[in-house]
């Protein structure tokens, strides 16, 4: 499976469509009707925690807990919190001085049009400029271009996931970013990211699946990472069709066929993407039909309108609007339902899941039509959210976040490319997943001897002070050791018996961090 070519493993015809059991369809309209009566939702369910289950609460619903969050959910109770955390803007501000930061940098200085057209223009200067030395300083800006907007792409989310009180938010841009993966070094990618993020995904994390569908379908990034841009009615590509159904919605054992992809990619045929500024050329019989949103262009003449048949339905050869009947019948899937709300439950809660949350789940997103809340509330209203024999394994880049949420709290990030070279160390850098499957979810894939030396390592590091992270690029500012006294007291009541008899050994409070980084109980959460 790859960007360029068809994944070499195909969806099976001999597979009939998976439904969801009568059990789980009980357990999710019982969930629905005990959600519905405490809120709809004006009030929220009252959840007693102690201590313990808040913290793992709060490291579940985030990136990690803080002492602020674990207040916060103390203060108004768990399903108050999740309540407020469901309804997180998207568009709301950090703090000023962070939410600076992010104003400051060129991503967030005009609109993605005219800056990836500032930097094409670089690149066509680079093939067709006058002198080699014009050619080789035009490639030279066009690089830089690109590099800067990934670097400040990744610096504008680590500062979001970081400090933002809306952690669910934050940590559900993360995971839908993985699940519509697309790669920064294939094309002008990496210019394409921060709008990726900001209207594809953002505005949908917390709200319609089916809308996400659309909203991922029609921006740039997809479109060029899957060649869905090199599709057309006399040159079908599939790259984006088979995707679609394998990774987005149905997975692999979704019950879709060989024939399915056909139709899908015939669908999705005139989906493209324009960078240039004039007008594109339509003729008369297809100019009603023409549609430019951005950098998405929905070209007719490159478009096949025949008929198609797709999972057993015929849609009708009209253009555009045919994909939206496609996402209304993928989300109706039941093999979508399972397959988003398992992928759901492993990234939040465990690795093997209870069959009988993930059906609640599933039927929640079957009968709210993929309402992403409403998907989620029978799994963060669960007693196992919050049990003890549930441990979930820190990926690398939970275990970074989570390590500077734990022990510097009050300390503003000011140069995050060390952060970004950690994740790249650990095989989890931000945007370079080469694969349309995203990072794996699961410890298998983060628990080896060599990925647990380079922990062990960047826990020195950060222990010592991350002073690197907190000022500014080549300054030598010292940077004092955090108070690590309200960490100590909240987390080292849940620690195993062996790790607090290290941990009070130590002599100074950057071993007892280092230690506390590199233990077994802070790798899980």
């Amino acid at each position: 499976m790859s960007a360029s070519t068809p994944a070499p493993h195909g969806p099976r015809a001999d597979l009939p469509t998976p439904t969801i059991g009568r059990r789980g369809l009980l357990l999710g309209a019982t969930a629905a009707a005990a959600l519905a009566a405490c809120g709809g939702l004006p009030s929220a369910p009252d959840i007693p925690m102690d201590p313990a289950q808040r913290l793992r609460a709060a490291n579940r619903i985030g990136w990690g807990a803080t002492q602020s969050q674990l207040d916060a959910i103390g203060s108004v109770g768990w399903g108050r919190y999740v309540e407020r955390q469901i309804k997180a803007d998207p568009k709301a501000p950090l703090a000023v001085p962070l939410q600076a930061q992010i104003d400051a940098l060129g991503i967030s200085q005009g609109d993605v049009v005219s800056r990836v057209w500032s930097a094409e223009s670089f690149r066509r200067n680079g093939d067709k400029g006058g002198s080699e030395e014009d050619r080789v300083a035009a490639r030279k800006a066009y690089q830089e271009a690109q590099q800067r907007a990934a670097r400040e792409t990744g610096e504008r989310q680590l500062l979001r996931e970081l400090y933002s009180e809306q952690q669910l938010l934050e940590h559900l841009s993360w995971f839908w970013f993985n699940h519509f993966n697309v790669h920064e070094g294939k094309r002008d990618i990496r210019l394409l990211l921060s709008d990726y993020q900001d209207r594809a995904l953002r505005p949908h994390a917390l709200g319609s699946f089916r809308h996400m569908l659309g909203a991922v379908a029609r921006h740039a990034a997809m479109l060029r990472y899957l060649d869905n841009d090199q599709n057309a009615v006399r040159a079908i590509n599939e790259n984006y069709a088979r995707e679609m159904l394998e990774l987005h919605t149905m997975g692999v054992d979704g019950g879709y066929t060989q024939r399915d992809v056909q139709e899908l990619a015939r669908v999705l045929t005139g989906f493209g993407v324009r960078v240039d500024p004039d007008p594109a050329k339509v003729a008369p019989k297809f100019a009603s039909m023409y549609r430019r949103d951005g950098l998405f262009e929905f070209h007719p003449a490159r478009h096949d309108f025949g008929d198609k048949v797709l999972l057993g339905h015929t849609i009708k050869g009209s253009g555009e609007k045919e994909l939206d009947q496609v996402h209304d019948l993928l989300v109706a899937q039941p093999a979508t339902a399972r397959f988003v709300s398992r992928k759901l439950a492993v990234f939040f809660l465990s690795d093997q899941p209870p069959q009988d949350l993930v059906d609640a789940m599933a039927a929640a997103f079957l009968g709210s039509k993929g309402d992403i809340p409403a998907t989620l509330r029978p799994l963060f209203y669960s007693p196992r959210f919050t049990a003890a024999d549930t441990p979930k394994f820190k990926d690398p880049h939970h275990y970074l976040l989570s390590s500077l949420r734990a022990g510097f709290e009050q300390q503003s990030l000011q140069n995050a490319q060390p952060l970004q070279n950690w994740m790249r160390r650990l095989g989890q850098g931000l945007y370079d997943k080469l694969t349309p499957d995203g990072y794996p979810l699961t410890a298998d894939a983060w628990d080896s001897p060599g990925q647990m030396t380079q922990r062990f390592e960047i826990a020195r590091q950060i222990g010592g002070g991350a002073v690197a992270l907190f000022r500014p690029d080549g300054s030598n500012t010292p940077v004092p050791m955090p108070d690590l006294k309200p960490l100590r007291a909240r987390i080292e009541p849940s620690l195993a018996p062996a790790t607090r008899t290290a941990l009070a050994q130590t002599a100074t409070p950057q071993q007892w961090l280092t230690l506390l980084l590199s233990s077994p109980d802070f790798m899980y959460r």
